[in-house]
């Protein structure tokens, strides 16, 4: 069952500029060099990259921001038109707009101008907010995350809320699951020039600390990014998987952008940490926010889009309508062992593809009580996903997932224990298409519930325990 709740990005939009060329020669009046023009293009920056970035796993993404009747404005609208559904703040005055000069792909100068300031947010923004899965904050010190403080801070108690900050901007709310400055930011916003990484985690702690934040990434660009605790002398060091070679610019974005989407995916704060960190890299090697690709309604040829999870019933279809055989097993999967294991990968020798119908959260408690499922279901069909006997998941809310196969019409159904064919539950749905119900060997001595005794008895104190 996918969540149709966006993820919503709330920051200030700017308008990039990038004017490319070459530079071969000095002006003959001043020593300045003389750059002969070979492109120039527009492009949205700050808090619209990120929510460009964001969407470009196919997930639905708004964005909050303050935008006017300027040019830049209008170009901004018409650059995420189809990708990123807007909700705006009136802007009071012109959008910022950023203009570089690049020579031979080197920045050679920047100029800026514009600045206006956000106006009052309206009734959408409230109700955006309100039903968002998780919330990404582009802070670029330019008002919009100061005129929806209030409501930030109401967000980040109920869902997952991640702010990138500015010394510029506000500070933010207490109770956001991640802030991610980069390094000169985190000196900036805190005393001193040490450049060591016992310094960068220090000052990360020190952040947490001050903001009320349950963790805080300093990002080290090629080095990758340090991930703190308030009160922790052991923060986390996320290596970048290769030294990336490229345009800088816009990887902040792209990683606050990863990072969020990985939150509203269910992520802790160190998984996300470590997907931001491997697709920044990915991004600046690409060319970063002035790689055109990023731009297009489709993907560049030599770069596909990210793999999204293979959606269930597209996949019984396509398997069906080419003569193949779909299998198709279930359970809850609460704590993933070798007898789970076994089962999948005998199963999808069956047939041409494997689909597990896993038990709901609220389905699992209906069915083993109190304090089941040990893992929620977004671990647990994650965990499914990655493994390679199995093809696609689908969750249902049922304590039968009777009416799951009924959509789905699987060729096969396949339990593990020691049941027969025909004390199966399913198997009499199964027949209603002709489809067969079948029986496989169990590894003996494994279970969910062996294995959560087994941690109880490890877990519980000694005779000579005292409280």
């Amino acid at each position: 069952m996918r969540n149709r709740q966006p993820l919503v990005v709330v920051g200030d939009v700017l308008l990039d500029r990038d004017i490319d060329g070459d530079a071969s020669r000095l002006a003959p009046d001043a020593p300045a060099p003389v750059v002969d023009v070979t492109d120039d293009r527009s492009r949205p920056g700050g808090a619209g990259l990120a929510a460009a970035l964001a969407a470009r796993s196919g997930r639905e993404v708004v964005l909050v921001t303050a935008l006017g009747p300027d040019p830049a404005s209008e170009a901004v609208r018409r650059a995420l038109r189809g990708t990123v559904r807007l909700v705006e703040i009136p802007l009071e005055g012109r959008l910022p707009e950023k203009t570089r000069v690049m020579a031979s792909g080197r920045p050679l100068v920047r100029f800026d101008r514009g600045g206006g300031r956000p106006g009052e947010p309206g009734p959408a923004v409230r109700e955006t907010l309100a039903g968002a899965r998780a919330v990404l904050v582009a802070d670029y010190g330019r008002g919009t995350a100061a005129a929806v403080h209030g409501l930030l801070a109401e967000v980040a108690r109920r869902v997952p809320l991640l702010w990138d900050p500015h010394p510029k901007g506000g500070t933010p709310v207490p109770g956001a699951r991640l802030v991610t400055p980069n390094a000169s930011e985190a000196r900036a916003l805190t005393s001193g020039e040490d450049r060591s990484l016992r310094a960068c985690a220090v000052r990360g702690a020190q952040l947490a600390a001050e903001w009320r934040a349950a963790a805080v990434a300093v990002t080290l660009g090629v080095r990758g990014a340090l991930l703190a605790r308030a009160g922790s002398d052991s923060p986390m060091l996320v290596p970048a998987p290769y030294r990336a070679d490229g345009d800088p610019c816009g990887a902040g974005d792209c990683f606050a952008a990863t990072a969020a989407a990985a939150l509203a995916d269910g992520a802790l704060p160190e998984e996300a940490v470590q997907r931001a960190v491997a697709e920044a890299a990915a991004f600046v090697a690409a060319g970063g926010a002035g790689n055109r690709a990023l731009w297009r309604t489709a993907p560049p040829p030599d770069r596909p889009a990210p793999e999204r999870p293979a959606d269930p019933f597209e996949l019984a279809r396509s398997v069906q309508a080419r003569g193949g055989t779909v299998v198709a097993t279930g359970g809850c999967f609460d704590l993933l062992h070798a007898g789970h294991v076994g089962l999948l990968e005998s199963a999808r020798r069956i047939g041409d593809c494997l689909i597990v119908c896993v038990n709901s959260d609220t389905s699992v408690t209906r069915l083993k009580g109190p304090g089941r499922p040990l893992t929620r279901a977004a671990d647990r069909t994650r965990v499914l996903a990655g493994l390679g006997s199995v093809d696609a998941v689908a969750v249902f809310d049922e304590d039968s997932p009777v009416e799951l196969l009924r959509r789905l019409r699987p060729d096969v159904w396949v339990k593990g224990g020691d049941y027969s064919v025909d004390a199966l539950p399913e198997a009499a749905t199964l027949r209603e298409w002709g489809g067969q119900a079948l029986v496989l060997p169990y590894l003996d001595g494994r279970s969910t519930t062996a294995l959560a005794r087994r941690a109880a008895r490890a877990a519980a104190p000694g005779p000579g325990y005292r409280p």
